[in-house]
C-alpha cells in the first residue's frame, strides 16, 4: 500500500537527518577515538622511556625489585625486565609467553594486546646488557571512555532522527493543511453541501487557489439554485393544468363504459400518463424545495412512533419496532418512509414488513417486500434521479417517475445517514435506512 504524502515527508525528514547525523557521528568517533588513543600511546611511550633510563642505572643495584614496584602505575599495570640473568617482574602477574613474540624479540615497539581479558598497551624498549624492558599499561579507562562516547553518539543519532521525523510531521501538517481543507470542502460539495468554502489564506500562492476554488463553488451553487428554481417554477406552472387534467381524467374514467374499443384503451393510457406526470411534478417540487432551502434545526424523533403514524394512514403492514430516537427533520423522514412504501407497493406488490432495530450506535429502518428483488448491478443506479431500473423505457401507472428513491437518498444524506438495498432472506428486497442514534451523539 502506498504511503500518504505526509508519511513520506515525515520519513524523508527523519531519514535525511539520520544520514547526516550518522556521518557526523562516525567522523566524530574516528577523530576522537583516534586522538585519545594516540595521546595514550604517546604518554605511555614517554613514561616507558623514562622508566627505562631508571632501570638501566639501577639494573645491578640491590633495590631493583623495589624500584620496579615503584614504577608501576596501577593495579593493572605490569613491568617485565628480561635479561640473560633472568626475569624480573612487578605489578600484575604476566607471563612472558602472553606477550607477542615479535615485540619481545625486536624492541623497541608497542602493541595493543589482551591479557586475561583486559585490554593492555605493551611498550617494549631495549636495555643495556642485552635486556628487554616491557611495560603494560591498562586501557580499561580509555575503553570506558570509548563506550560512553559511542553511546552518546548513537543516542544523539537516534534522537536526531526522531527529531527529524517530528519536524517532518509538523512541517508536513502545516504545509498540507490547505490541501486537507481543500479535500474537506470538496468532499462536502460532493456530498451536496454547496455552501462549503475554503477559508481565506495569508500565503499569496494559496490565496489564489482558495479564491478560484471559492469562486467555482459559488458558481456551482448559483447554477444549482437556478436549476432548482427553474424546476420549481416549471412545476408550479404545471400544477394547475395538471390538476385540471387529473380531474378531467377522473371524470372520463367514470364514463369508461361509454368509450369501448380503441377510444377506451387510449383513455386508460392517457389517464395513467397524466397520473404519472402529476406524481413527477410533485417529486420535482420536493427536490427543488430541498435544493433551495437550508435544513431546519434538527429535532429528536422517535423513529418507531413515526413509523406507526405513517402506516396508520395507509393499508396495514406488519411491523417489528424497537424504541429508537434519532435527530433530524421529521418531514424528511416521513417522506423517506412514504416513498419506500410507495416503491414497494408499485414494484413488489406492497411491503411485507417494516422494522426499526438498533445496532450499536445506529438505528436501522427497513422496508421489506416479497417482489422480484433488485439485481446487484442496479442497486446503486436505482437511487439516481430518473432511474427506474428494469422498468426503464416502460410506461404505465405502475412504473413510477424515477424520482422517489432519488428523493430518499437525498433526504437520508441530508440527515447524516445512508441508504442501501439488499436481498431479503425469504426472497424480495430490503431497503435499509441507517442513522445515528441520539443517545450515541450526546
Amino acid at each position: 500500500m502506498r504511503l500518504t504524502l505526509r508519511c513520506r515527508v515525515t520519513l524523508s525528514f527523519g531519514f535525511g537527518l539520520l544520514v547526516v547525523t550518522s556521518v557526523l557521528a562516525f567522523a566524530t568517533w574516528n577523530l576522537a577515538s583516534g586522538y585519545m588513543l594516540r595521546q595514550r600511546e604517546a604518554s605511555a611511550t614517554r613514561q616507558a622511556e623514562v622508566n627505562v633510563r631508571l632501570v638501566e642505572r639501577s639494573l645491578a643495584s640491590p633495590g631493583f625489585d623495589e624500584l620496579l614496584t615503584g614504577l608501576t602505575t596501577g593495579p593493572d599495570s605490569s613491568i617485565l625486565v628480561m635479561s640473560p640473568e633472568g626475569l624480573v617482574t612487578a605489578g600484575r602477574k604476566v607471563e612472558p609467553s602472553q606477550l607477542p613474540a615479535g615485540l619481545v624479540e625486536h624492541p623497541p615497539g608497542k602493541e595493543r594486546i589482551t591479557v586475561d581479558g583486559l585490554p593492555m598497551l605493551a611498550v617494549a624498549r631495549p636495555v643495556a646488557g642485552n635486556a628487554v624492558y616491557v611495560e603494560l599499561f591498562g586501557l580499561q579507562q580509555l575503553n570506558r571512555t570509548f563506550a560512553f562516547l559511542s553511546a552518546v553518539l548513537i543516542a544523539g543519532t537516534i534522537g536526531s532522527a526522531l527529531l527529524g521525523a517530528a519536524l517532518g510531521s509538523w512541517a508536513s501538517k502545516r504545509a498540507l493543511k490547505p490541501l486537507t481543507e481543500l479535500n474537506c470542502a470538496a468532499g462536502r460539495i460532493a456530498g451536496g453541501d454547496l455552501h462549503a468554502r475554503l477559508p481565506d489564506q495569508d500565503d499569496p500562492d494559496l490565496a489564489a487557489l482558495a479564491a478560484k476554488f471559492n469562486s467555482t463553488a459559488q458558481a456551482l451553487e448559483q447554477r444549482a439554485l437556478r436549476d432548482a428554481r427553474f424546476a420549481s417554477d416549471v412545476s408550479h406552472e404545471l400544477r394547475s393544468p395538471l390538476t385540471t387534467m387529473v380531474n378531467a381524467g377522473a371524470v372520463l374514467r367514470r364514463r369508461r363504459e361509454h368509450l369501448p374499443g380503441t377510444a377506451g384503451t387510449a383513455l386508460e393510457l392517457l389517464t395513467s400518463e397524466v397520473d404519472r406526470f402529476a406524481r413527477m411534478v410533485v417529486d420535482l417540487l420536493e427536490i427543488s424545495r430541498a435544493d433551495q432551502t437550508d435544513d431546519p434545526a434538527p429535532e429528536e424523533i422517535a423513529l418507531d412512533a413515526l413509523v406507526r403514524n405513517v402506516i396508520a394512514t395507509r393499508a396495514p403492514v406488519p411491523v417489528a419496532l424497537e424504541p429508537a430516537v434519532v435527530q433530524g427533520d421529521r418531514r424528511r423522514l416521513d417522506r423517506v418512509l412514504t416513498n419506500l412504501l410507495d416503491n414497494a407497493e408499485r414494484h413488489a406488490g406492497g411491503a411485507v414488513l417494516v422494522s426499526v432495530r438498533t445496532a450499536g450506535t445506529s438505528a436501522r429502518l427497513a422496508v421489506e417486500d416479497a417482489g422480484p428483488g433488485v439485481p446487484e448491478a442496479l442497486r446503486e443506479e436505482i437511487f439516481e434521479r430518473f432511474a427506474r431500473g428494469v422498468m426503464a423505457g416502460s410506461r404505465g401507472d405502475d412504473t413510477g417517475s424515477g424520482l422517489g428513491l432519488a428523493l430518499v437518498r437525498d433526504h437520508v444524506h441530508r440527515l447524516g445517514g445512508r441508504v442501501w438495498v439488499e436481498d431479503r432472506e425469504a426472497g424480495g428486497s430490503r431497503f435499509v435506512v441507517e442513522m445515528v442514534l441520539r443517545s450515541s451523539d450526546g
